[in-house]
């Protein structure tokens, strides 16, 4: 069956058929200019990394730290002993408790997008592992989301760290930023994204790590990227 394209979209296609590679300034500009929407469009990136092997011994998964955000705001809970709570109320987290939230969980009542807990709370855990695992939301020491500093880790989260890891294929999509974001503000945001991706690359890896990137908003099309190291 025959795919069927809006007229916007049929006209975004007939503007973007260039297929040469974009500097990442450009890009943002063409993107930006497609957003024809009413809404605030996500602007995001896509890559194909170098992971797809023979067996899944290859594997990114880190934390990214936006230096403006992606626009998206997050609740986060904070699973803590009663000694904590005060602590976490400050931190500016939305939920926050040590028995209820673990009682809600395993309820399927899930009503966050980041969840901490403090090494003294791990015990509990291992319950919530089956819910939470495919979900994405189990706390990682790796990931800094097993913590004692609360306060520290709930800004980082709200200010614009960020969780990425590669699917079957080797693939990494991210939100950057938002339509209503400055250009270099964008910018900014994709050159800290290029800057980890690098920085984690597995020493078994041969040639390039990034085999091509695009960059598009939520109802556009995409642009191909140039990325330099």
């Amino acid at each position: 069956m025959k795919k069927k394209f809006s007229k916007r979209f049929k006209k975004l296609l007939e503007i973007s058929s260039d297929k040469n590679s974009s500097k990442i300034e450009d890009a943002i500009s063409k993107v930006k200019k497609n957003c024809t929407t009413k809404f605030n469009e996500s602007i995001d990136v896509s890559l194909s990394l170098n992971l797809k092997q023979k067996k899944d011994e290859f594997n990114l998964r880190t934390i990214v730290k936006l230096p403006n955000g992606n626009g998206k705001k997050i609740k986060v809970a904070v699973l803590c002993e009663e000694s904590k709570i005060t602590e976490a109320k400050k931190s500016g987290a939305e939920l926050f408790d040590s028995n209820t939230l673990v009682n809600n969980i395993m309820a399927g009542k899930i009503e966050f997008d980041k969840l901490i807990a403090t090494p003294a709370m791990m015990s509990k855990m291992g319950k919530l592992g089956k819910i939470l695992g495919p979900k994405g939301l189990m706390p990682n020491p790796k990931l800094g989301t097993v913590t004692n500093n609360i306060q520290s880790t709930v800004k980082a989260l709200k200010s614009g760290q960020i969780e990425i890891k590669n699917d079957k294929d080797g693939n990494v999509g991210v939100s950057i930023g938002k339509k209503s974001f400055q250009d270099n503000q964008i910018k900014a945001n994709f050159d800290s994204l290029i800057q980890t991706i690098y920085k984690e690359k597995p020493s078994g890896i041969k040639g390039d790590f990034i085999l091509s990137a695009f960059l598009t908003s939520t109802m556009g099309v995409s642009y191909k990227l140039k990325v330099e190291k």
